[in-house]
């Protein structure tokens, strides 16, 4: 059978910083709202390590599907890649909150809220750049790509694409 390559098409930097937006910050509000709420079950950071393992896997998948246009899932390599700027924001966002609890022995919830989306929000734009430039940078070139069949008519030695 033959067949043709497909490829998803690239999104330009500022499509993907607004898709980027509308997916990580959804569900970076879901996971803020999240947090508190678990930490009444175990400690905050606990908390916040479960909520951020969960949000980053769901993320992954929004990013590969939607943000970045790379036309598939994400897969082991990429939540992996992806796995490593979530630690980062992990820190940063425990750092900020025991900067808030060292300057207010008992802040309020609002107070915990605006540290932790505000914190979230400095290492999200810190994950957008390195997921932009080297988890979902573009195709490798031993990376598989999707094919479909050719319909009708034979496949000429000038249709095919030999190199890039």
């Amino acid at each position: 059978m033959e067949t043709q390559r497909t490829e998803a098409k690239p999104v330009g930097p500022l499509a993907s910083f607004v898709r980027f937006v509308v997916c990580g910050g959804g569900v970076g509000v879901l996971s803020s709202a999240a947090v508190p709420l678990l930490a009444l079950l175990m400690p905050w950071a606990a908390a916040n390590a479960v909520i951020t393992v969960a949000s980053t896997i769901l993320c992954t998948e929004l990013h590969a599907l939607f943000t970045f246009g790379t036309g598939g899932r994400a897969g082991l390599r990429r939540h992996l890649q992806s796995a490593g700027s979530a630690t980062a924001a992990y820190v940063v966002t425990c750092a900020a909150m025991f900067a808030l609890h060292s300057v207010q022995s008992s802040p309020s919830l609002a107070w915990e809220q605006a540290v932790y989306l505000g914190a979230s929000g400095l290492a999200g734009i810190g994950r957008f750049l390195v997921l932009r430039l080297f988890v979902f940078a573009g195709r490798k070139e031993n990376e598989a790509v999707a094919v479909r069949p050719v319909r009708g008519g034979r496949v000429h030695h000038g249709d095919l694409l030999l190199a890039r």
